[in-house]
């Protein structure tokens, strides 16, 4: 906040407010405390399961981002300020002109990962129940829909399946698609200590390039862009193949083994083929397919190099499986 600007009474000198990181997916628990002064400052929330009080350079700066400077404070037209009133009915107005001289396709909405569910519904309702055009988007559906189509397909749901703690009693841990020591420093760090503690845990990064993230790698998988789904399948073929499937957890618990199956053999039938379509070293397939079937506790995370894709959903389809 600028010097001389009002907070809200409910919470300034009243102790830290909880609240949630913005930026990347983690989701670190961040307190939020406004001074007497009128001041910001912000802390990583030590209860909080997601980070447990840590947060990276982007949420340690999070109290940067509540100045006003710069920053548009009031409704103007032609750089000129103007009441509210006047600034609404400007904008419905060149929506009204649009649609009646190009038709409702003629417009489009844009709108920001940071935005809340409700207010995601009402863009959604505006758009599609009142314009009359589907032209909607927004940051977050290119991140996550790919994911989103894969767990619908897989559970009928959109729900991850597994928690950040899982990560410490993993005993093999995958990660895909993932740079993870840029981009989620915070669980990274998890992982590393996680590691320390427990030295026999093997990590895997299947990638193309060679990141940060591959300094904690036991074995890095630089596979040809866009083949994980065969390397995936290759793997449900071998496990099926070489007996490891949980066949009580299948028959209770799943559908469609059978044409699943006859899927991933079509595209990944043995280690040979895997190997030649994913441009990798034979001996490096059939190092993670025996890790794999041979550990009891294993964890596959996945991230952009998955879901922004043009197989995305296939690809997450294919891990889940």
């Amino acid at each position: 906040m600028v010097p001389g600007a009002v907070a809200s009474p409910l919470h300034v000198g009243r102790g830290p407010v909880a609240t949630t990181c913005p930026y990347c997916g983690v989701g670190c628990g961040v307190t939020a405390t406004i001074g007497e002064a009128g001041g910001v400052t912000v802390a990583g929330d030590p209860t909080h399961p997601a980070n447990r009080g840590r947060l990276c350079s982007k949420g340690s700066a999070l109290a940067e981002t509540v100045e006003l400077d710069d920053r548009l404070l009031y409704p103007e037209i032609g750089g000129e300020r103007v009441p509210w009133d006047d600034a609404l009915d400007a904008v419905a107005e060149g929506f009204a002109r649009t649609i009646r001289d190009h038709g409702p396709e003629a417009v489009a909405f844009y709108c920001s990962g940071q935005l809340l569910t409700e207010d995601y519904y009402v863009a959604n309702k505006l758009m599609k129940g009142f314009i009359g055009a589907a032209n909607i988007d927004t940051n977050s559906r290119l991140c996550m829909s790919s994911t989103v189509v894969g767990h619908k397909r897989a559970f009928g749901s959109d729900t991850v399946p597994g928690a950040y703690e899982d990560l410490e009693g993993a005993e093999l841990i995958l990660l895909v698609g993932s740079n993870a020591a840029w981009c989620h420093p915070i669980l990274y760090q998890r992982l590393r200590e996680a590691k320390q503690r427990a030295p026999a845990c093997k990590v895997v990064v299947i990638d193309p390039r060679r990141t940060a993230t591959c300094d904690l790698a036991d074995l890095h998988l630089p596979l040809r862009p866009g083949s994980d789904a065969v390397l995936f399948n290759g793997l449900l073929t071998y496990l099926y193949d070489q007996g490891r499937l949980d066949e009580g957890f299948v028959d209770a618990h799943t559908e469609g083994l059978d044409a699943a199956l006859a899927t991933a053999r079509g595209s990944a039938p043995d280690i040979a083929a895997v190997a030649t379509l994913c441009d990798l070293p034979k001996a490096a397939v059939t190092q993670l397919y025996h890790w794999f079937a041979t550990t009891e506790r294993s964890v596959t995370l996945f991230s952009q190099g998955i879901n922004q894709s043009s197989s995305g959903s296939d690809k997450v389809n294919a891990i889940l499986n």
